[in-house]
Formats: structure tokens, C-alpha cells, sequence
């Protein structure tokens, strides 16, 4: 039985007893990488982290494996308050995937290595870039405590990165602007003058990111829930 106490490689040789061919094939389809992926969903994945509970050493351990699900782990197991941004940055230049990315990016958030923000956006590399941006989209939505100010200081970030063709950047450019402006009323003004500035861009990408965040801020429901 897995649980606290369980190393690296037992963690893995339970993962493996998990695997399924059938949700390899599905997982591609959605674009996540799984030459060396076992099938495992996400919610068993986090099923296996509540067993064996958070452990930094440990989790720095799985992410040596080129294992998605254990990459996965490693991230469900790591200590926020532990993660030092020079670990983080390593871990990046591991980026193979957007959901590796997406996850990877809660967890900085969570601890506040808002550093790397900057950094990861001026990096050329296509999933470097988008963990910036999917770091941006998620302090807009967890982080209820933090100064709007701060998340308003990223908006500069998404316009200079706007033009970015590249599918993962594009689309975690948009949820970004998306993220803050549905935040509060004090952010929806400032995110919805950018995506209507872009939305006339003669830059089809910049085009597209403006006008798709134009439309879901212009949404009833949203509307009636910021006032």
C-alpha cells in the first residue's frame, strides 16, 4: 500500500499497475504528449498524491523521471513554500507539454515565484512562454488576496506577447487577458480597453486573442456578476 513513507520507484510501480492503453490513444488526441505517458487521468493521478501526501525531496526525485504521470506527482507532492525559483526554472527547461505546463504553473503561483513571470514570457521557448502566461491566468483566479495592482502589471506582458502565433502561447495569451478581466470590476476595465485594442490589431493572432476576450467579457452573466 502506497502512502507517505513510499520512495520514488514505489510510487512509479504503482502508477504503472494503472496504466491503459485505451486513454494513451484519447490523451492524444488532445495534444498531450504521451510517448511516455501511462494513461492515467488526472483525477487518479491526484488520488495517488493524497496517499502518499507532500514531500519536496520526494517530488524533486519524480521529476527526474521522463514519466508524465510522474512529472504529474512530482507536482500534486511538491511543497509550495519549499520550491525555490532556481528549482522551478529547471523544471521548466523540462517542458514537453501544455498540461505538464498548466499544472506546473499552479504550483508557482501557489509559491509566488510571480519573478518568474516576466522571465518565462521573454523566453522564445513555446512552453516556457505559455507557463508565464498560464501563471498570470492563474493568480488572476486563486489569488483573491492579491493586490489588483499586480495582476494589472502583467497586462503589458500579454500585449508585447500578443502577436505570438504559436498555438500554447496564442491560447494561454487569451486566458490570460480572459483571467483578469473577470477577476473584479476593477480589472474588468483595464482587460476589456486591452482586448478591444487588440481586437483591431492588424496582427491576425492579436486580432483573434482581443476579439475572443471582447466577447466573453461582453457576456450577460459575467456583467451582472461584477456589478
Amino acid at each position: 500500500m502506497i502512502g507517505p513513507s513510499s520512495d520514488p520507484a514505489e510510487l512509479i510501480a504503482h502508477l504503472e499497475t494503472l496504466r491503459s492503453e485505451e486513454a494513451i490513444a484519447g490523451m492524444a488526441r488532445f495534444g498531450i504528449v504521451t510517448g511516455r505517458a501511462l494513461g492515467i487521468s488526472n483525477p487518479n493521478i491526484r488520488a495517488v498524491a493524497r496517499l502518499a501526501k507532500r514531500d519536496h525531496a520526494r517530488a524533486t526525485q519524480l521529476w527526474q523521471s521522463p514519466i508524465r504521470e510522474a512529472r504529474l506527482l512530482a507536482l500534486y507532492t511538491a511543497e509550495p513554500k519549499r520550491l525555490t525559483v532556481d528549482e522551478a526554472r529547471n523544471w521548466a527547461d523540462d517542458f514537453n507539454s501544455w498540461e505538464i505546463v498548466d499544472c506546473a504553473a499552479d504550483l508557482f503561483v501557489e509559491a509566488r515565484l510571480d519573478e518568474l513571470i516576466p522571465e518565462f514570457a521573454a523566453n522564445e521557448r513555446e512552453f516556457v512562454r505559455r507557463a508565464a502566461f498560464a501563471m498570470i491566468a492563474g493568480a488572476a483566479v486563486h489569488r483573491k488576496d492579491e493586490a489588483d495592482a499586480t495582476i494589472l502589471a502583467w497586462l503589458p506582458l500579454i500585449e508585447a506577447h500578443s502577436g505570438d502565433s504559436r498555438n500554447f502561447v496564442s491560447k494561454a495569451v487569451n486566458w490570460a487577458l480572459r483571467s483578469i478581466g473577470k477577476r473584479n470590476r476593477a480589472c474588468y476595465g483595464p482587460a476589456l480597453g486591452l482586448a478591444e485594442l487588440l481586437a483591431e490589431s492588424p496582427d491576425k493572432t492579436a486580432r483573434w486573442i482581443g476579439r475572443d476576450a471582447v466577447r466573453e467579457l461582453s457576456g450577460e452573466k459575467l456583467l451582472a456578476r461584477l456589478k
